[in-house]
Formats: C-alpha cells, structure tokens, sequence
C-alpha cells in the first residue's frame, strides 16, 4: 500500500475545551509525544507539507488538540506535548483531562502515532500513557524521531534499550519504526501503517 496522494490538507480548529470538539464522524489519527520530539516536523513530513503544522525549537508550543483535515477523508491531531516543566501547571493540568477524554473516549480514533525520541528512555509518563491506550485497545503505533540523529551501529542498543522499559507492552523490535523528517525514512512504512486504521483494515 503506497503513501496517498494529498490533494488536501487543511488546519481546521485547534481545541481546548471538551465542548469544543468537532462530531465524531471521519476517522482521526492522533500524534502523541513529550515536547519537542518532532511531531510537527513528523507531520509535515508525511503530508508533503513544509509549513502546515508550525515547528518550533521552544518545547511546549501546542496548546492545544489541532485538528488537520487530510484529503476531506481523514483527520490528524497533533496533541500538545507533555513533560515540558516551563509551560505552568495551571496550563498543563487544563490540557490533562482533555487529552485522556480524547484519548479514552473519542469514537472517531483509529489509531495513535506514539513518538519518542530513539536517545531518551522512556519515562513515567510514557508508561502512563501506554498502560491507558493499551487499556482502551487502540492501535498504538511507535515512531523513534529524529533517526538521522542516532548512527546506524548504534540503533540496535537504542532499541534494545527503548523495548526493555516498555517491557510491561511487550513490544517486539520490529513493532517500532525508525522515522527522519530529514530523510524522510520511514514514511512510506508509516503512511501503510496508518491507512490500515483509517481505512478500517488494521488489526
């Protein structure tokens, strides 16, 4: 299955309120990860976009669940980054619950592009997240970022190191996949991933 063409992709709204949310209806794929890991870049990488989804080096940019309406068939949400200890409690606390109400109860998600950062192990948080999503059932696809970063003799330990503290999900090696907004690895085998969910034939 080839990446789609992208005829279309558009900024919808950006969420902050329950009551804010569109109607379930068209199939979603939600981006999720800490700050500053490159969900932006990913994004717009996989829709052939430079500027769609802003970029920014100051972590906590997204302040919201940002709605991106794919071909008039899809929508991506990137979701505000978590773990970033400058944006004020106030903030973050505002953002927690409505990202676990999207996360754990929304219909219309088909799947969650989880990212992380190939040079970081995961932490509490991750293994938060992790245990709720796999407590709903929801396709849970796990992106490494950044990959032109880490040289190829050292992705095996990376992995090796990433798959021991998700231990409790029993992830396989081949579970994860490599992605580089610079090189765009990754991106076909991600676009296959994702049409399998929102084209209802994942598993």
């Amino acid at each position: 299955m080839s990446p789609p063409k992208i005829l279309t992709a558009e900024f919808t709204l950006s969420v902050h309120r329950r009551a804010d949310l569109p109607p379930p209806g068209r199939p979603e794929a939600a981006f999720l990860g800490r700050s500053n890991v490159g969900k932006s870049s990913l994004i717009n990488t996989l829709l052939g976009r430079k500027r769609l989804v802003r970029t920014s080096s100051r972590p906590g940019c997204t302040r919201g669940l940002n709605f991106f309406l794919i071909n008039g068939k899809w929508y991506f949400v990137d979701l505000p980054g978590y773990g970033y200890a400058a944006v004020s409690w106030q903030v973050r606390e505002g953002w927690g619950p409505l990202i676990m109400d999207y996360l754990l109860a929304r219909p219309s998600l088909k799947a969650v592009v989880f990212l992380q950062d190939p040079r970081r192990l995961p932490g509490e948080e991750e293994l938060f997240l992790w245990e709720k999503l796999r407590g709903r059932g929801l396709p849970v696809l796990p992106v490494l970022t950044k990959a032109d970063k880490v040289k190829s003799g050292e992705r095996r330990r990376h992995l090796e190191a990433i798959a021991a503290g998700l231990s409790p999900f029993q992830l396989q090696k081949e579970d994860f996949l490599w992605f580089s907004a610079l090189t765009q690895e990754g991106r076909e085998r991600l676009w296959r991933a994702l049409l399998g969910h929102l084209e209802g034939k994942g598993t």
